[in-house]
Formats: structure tokens, C-alpha cells, sequence
């Protein structure tokens, strides 16, 4: 567990996976392994691992704590999930709940959970299976997500494919929706504790990134528009798992540079410890500095 400070909000980085992950040939269409070799200070052990040669990704999720309101940004994996083209993270155990109480929340204790978007390793946690069904894991939560990105789920469950996205669906979306305790809202919400979302399309349909804003501190939690440093050296390269790769290029491009210029404080969904950061101009590119 990390701790930071965004003004008068706390905020804990909950890990409830980090190691290496998938190779960066398979990850990003457009590879080129001389960008790896042309930037070994971009690509140490700790973000590409030296044995296997693959990615590391952290995944994570972000707890708020505003003075008002306890909000957790994207749930993770979740236990029990069937998710058996992904073999790493098919039907896991990890102490994901134990590690939230140990950074003092209690289930009972979260508000508001919000979704960057609603990839299957985003929202595993949003429920846990009890009694051999899906309930909602925090039972006192309202759950926003943006509608766009909603309907689009909803057609792609519809459809009947069976992807890891629409298993997530079925088991970690439509309950909480089910129970009422799902909220579906514009792209651009603006909730009162001094969050908002930013549409940033192009990972998914309607992918948002949060802002965070505590008396004159203010930060991003970026979800998946970033996924690996890799990505500062080559905005271009988008990943097999985007659904539109050229938008989410454009996307990612305007807010490197956006985040560059105003000296942002990011809190990327996959970048692994310390997590949170600052983009930082090197020569023509781009580098993360870590805090």
C-alpha cells in the first residue's frame, strides 16, 4: 500500500497484482524493439522484466478518502472471476480485502466507486461471488460510470462474444446495476467532493480520466490512457486491447503534452511503484518521473 496526499485528500494505491505481465510485441502492435534498446533508462527491471523479457504492470486501485466521502477509483481484478484466456488472474485469490482494511476502509465504509472504464481488470472488484452469486462488494456504494462507455458493454454483452471484457460484464458490472446502486452519467460528471471526469475515448468508447482538485493541489488518475512508459518514447503505440487505436493515439498525444506543459501529477492504472508521477519533456520524447 502507497499513501499520498492530493491537498486535504488522502489517497492509498492498493496493489493487488505487480510482476510481469505480457510481452511488448504482443502488447503493442506497432513494436519496434530498437525503441527498447534506444532508451535503456526507460526500460530497467523494474518496468520490463529481465527474464522474461514481457511488461510490468501493477494493477491497482486508487482510495480517496475527501473528508466526506471514501471513493475507490477502478476495482482491480476480484476473486473467483472466470476469466480463463487470462490464466494469471482465472478464478484468483489475493487479499485485495484485507489490504483495503489495512489502509482502514471497511467494505461498509466506501461511497462512491468510479470507473475509468469498465475493462475487465477494472472492475473485478465491484462485486465478490457469495453463495455461488455475484453480489456487490461494497454494499453501501454508488457505483458512476459513464454512460457512453456503458452502452457500449451492454451492446458488446448482447452480441454474445465471449471475451473477457463480457464475462466482466455479466459478473462485476450488471449486478451492482441490478441492485440500483449503479449510476450512469455524462462524460464530462462533476462529482461535489472536487472530482470530474474528462472524456478521453479511444482505449474504449468512453474511457474518462478523473481529476482531482484539494485547495490548490491537483491531480490525474489516468486510467488506461498510459499503460506503460514505453508509451512516452512512442505515444503512437496503442495496444491490442484499444478499441479504436487511432483515436486513442490522438487521445494520448494531446494529453502527454497537455500533462507535460502543466507540470501534472498523474496516478497512471498501470504503472507500478511508486505510481504516481510527472511527465517530464526529454529531447524531442517524453519521460515519467517518478515521485
Amino acid at each position: 500500500m502507497r499513501t499520498t496526499r492530493i491537498g486535504d485528500f488522502e489517497v492509498h494505491c492498493i496493489t493487488e497484482f505487480e510482476g510481469p505481465f505480457i510481452a511488448p510485441e504482443v502488447f503493442f502492435p506497432d513494436f519496434d524493439p530498437e525503441v527498447v534498446r534506444a532508451n535503456p533508462d526507460m526500460t530497467g527491471p523494474r518496468l520490463i522484466d529481465p527474464v522474461t523479457g514481457k511488461l510490468v504492470f501493477s494493477f491497482h486501485c486508487f482510495i480517496v478518502k475527501t473528508g466526506r466521502h471514501t471513493i475507490l477509483i477502478d476495482s482491480c481484478l476480484g476473486n473467483d472471476k472466470e476469466r480463463p484466456t487470462r490464466p494469471q488472474f482465472h478464478r484468483l485469490r489475493t487479499p485485495f480485502l484485507a489490504d483495503l482494511a489495512s489502509a482502514g476502509v471497511r467494505v461498509e465504509d466506501v461511497d462512491y466507486v468510479m470507473c475509468t472504464h469498465l475493462h475487465w481488470d477494472h472492475v473485478g472488484w465491484n462485486t465478490r461471488l457469495e453463495n455461488g452469486r455475484w453480489v456487490p462488494t461494497f454494499p453501501n456504494a454508488r457505483y458512476i460510470m459513464a454512460r457512453r462507455e456503458f452502452d457500449h458493454w451492454q451492446g458488446v454483452h448482447q452480441g454474445g462474444e465471449d471475451t473477457p471484457h463480457r464475462r466482466a460484464f455479466e459478473d462485476s458490472v450488471l449486478p451492482v446495476v441490478r441492485t440500483g446502486q449503479s449510476v450512469l452519467v455524462d462524460d464530462d460528471y462533476a462529482f461535489e467532493d472536487g472530482l470530474w471526469f474528462e472524456s478521453a475515448p479511444g482505449h474504449t468508447p468512453g474511457n474518462v480520466v478523473i481529476h482531482a482538485r484539494s485547495r490548490d493541489d491537483r491531480a490525474v488518475f489516468l486510467g488506461d490512457v498510459l499503460h506503460h512508459q514505453l508509451q512516452l518514447a512512442k505515444p503512437e503505440w496503442s495496444t491490442l486491447a484499444c478499441s479504436d487505436r487511432e483515436l486513442s493515439r490522438r487521445t494520448r498525444t494531446r494529453l502527454i503534452e497537455e500533462y507535460a506543459e502543466r507540470g501534472t501529477r498523474l496516478l497512471p492504472g498501470h504503472f507500478p511503484a511508486p505510481t504516481t508521477g510527472r511527465i517530464v519533456r526529454h529531447g524531442g520524447a517524453y519521460r515519467y518521473a517518478f515521485e
